[in-house]
C-alpha cells in the first residue's frame, strides 16, 4: 500500500514538474514574441528619428557575439536571452528618447533663428549682406571728447601752489585753492594726489573732508558719501571727523535716502553736541528741517 501510495506520489509530482515546464515554456515563448514586437517597434522609432540614417541606429548594449554572464542555477539560456534583450531595449528607449528631445530644441530654435530674420514684408534677409563695393567703408568718426578750454586752463594756472617747508601741507592747500574757486573737477584730482601721497599727515583729516564736499558740490552725492563716512569712521576725534558726519546726512539727503540721513543727523547731534550748538549749528539745523525723522 505504501508504495502504491510513494508511486501515487510520484506520479504527480512529476506530472506537476511537466505541467510547469509547459507553462514555464508557454511563458517564455509569449515573453519572447513581446520582446520581438517591443524591438521592431523601437527599430520603427529609430527610422522615424533617424531617417535615411544608414549605421545611426543604436545597438543593443550586448550583442550575440558577447559573452553574457552565467545565469544562476535553476534559470533557463531562453530566459537569459530575454532579460538581456528587454536590457537592451530599455537603453535604446533611453538614449531614443534623449534625441528626440535634442531634435525638437533644436528645431524650435532654429525656427526661432528664421523668424527673427523675417522683415515684416515675409522676405528672410541674408545673414551677411555683400558689400556693394571691395572697397572697405570709412569708420565713423568718434567724437573726441570736449577738453577744458582755453579760459579755463588759464583761470586753473592763474592760483598758485603754495611753496612752503611742509609739501604735504601745499599740496592740501592747493586742493583747497582749487576747490574755494570752483574748480570742483580740479580740486578732487589734487586732492586724491595729497591723499595718496599722504596718507598718515595731520590734513589727511582736511583731505578727505574737503574731498567728500569738492563731490558734492559738484553734483556727484553718490562719490562724495564714501569719503565722509570713511573720515567719520577713521578717527572720530578727528579735526573734521564731525563734519564729515554731518555732510553724510546731508549727501544721504541729496541721494533721497532718509533712512540714513535720520541716523546720521542723530548721531552728529549725540557724538558732536559742541558743533551741534557751536560751530555747524546753522548747517546742523538746515539739514534737521530738511527730513521729517521719528
Amino acid at each position: 500500500m505504501r508504495n502504491l501510495i510513494g508511486r501515487t506520489g510520484l506520479s504527480s509530482l512529476a506530472a506537476f514538474a511537466i505541467l510547469g515546464s509547459a507553462t514555464a515554456a508557454t511563458a517564455q515563448d509569449n515573453t519572447s514574441l513581446r520582446v520581438d514586437k517591443l524591438e521592431s517597434e523601437v527599430r520603427a522609432i529609430q527610422r522615424k528619428v533617424f531617417p535615411g540614417g544608414a549605421g545611426r541606429f543604436f545597438e543593443p548594449e550586448i550583442g550575440a557575439s558577447q559573452s553574457v554572464q552565467t545565469p544562476i542555477a535553476g534559470s533557463t539560456t531562453a530566459v537569459t536571452d530575454i532579460l538581456v534583450r528587454l536590457d537592451a531595449l530599455e537603453s535604446q528607449m533611453q538614449r531614443l528618447t534623449a534625441q528626440t528631445e535634442e531634435n525638437t530644441n533644436g528645431i524650435a530654435q532654429l525656427s526661432a533663428r528664421i523668424g527673427a530674420l523675417e522683415t515684416p514684408g515675409g522676405s528672410v534677409q541674408p545673414a551677411i549682406s555683400a558689400p556693394a563695393s571691395s572697397t572697405p567703408a570709412t569708420p565713423a568718426a568718434v567724437p573726441a571728447q570736449a577738453g577744458p578750454t582755453s579760459a579755463r586752463i588759464a583761470a586753473v594756472s592763474a592760483i598758485a601752489k603754495p611753496s612752503t617747508d611742509d609739501a604735504a601741507d601745499d599740496d592740501y592747500s592747493y586742493g583747497f585753492r582749487l576747490w574755494e574757486a570752483g574748480f570742483f573737477p580740479e580740486a578732487q584730482q589734487q586732492l586724491r594726489i595729497f591723499l595718496d601721497k599722504h596718507p598718515n599727515h595731520w590734513r589727511t583729516t582736511y583731505g578727505r573732508n574737503l574731498l567728500g564736499r569738492a563731490y558734492l558740490d559738484d553734483g556727484k552725492a553718490k562719490d562724495a558719501a564714501p569719503w565722509f563716512l570713511q573720515n567719520y569712521q577713521a578717527d572720530k576725534t578727528g579735526a573734521r571727523a564731525g563734519d564729515s558726519l554731518l555732510y553724510l546726512a546731508e549727501t544721504m539727503i541729496a541721494m533721497k535716502d532718509t533712512g540714513r540721513a535720520c541716523i546720521a543727523l542723530a548721531e552728529f547731534g549725540d557724538t558732536y553736541p559742541a558743533l551741534a550748538t557751536g560751530r555747524l549749528q546753522a548747517r546742523y539745523a538746515a539739514q534737521t528741517a530738511k527730513v521729517s525723522c521719528n
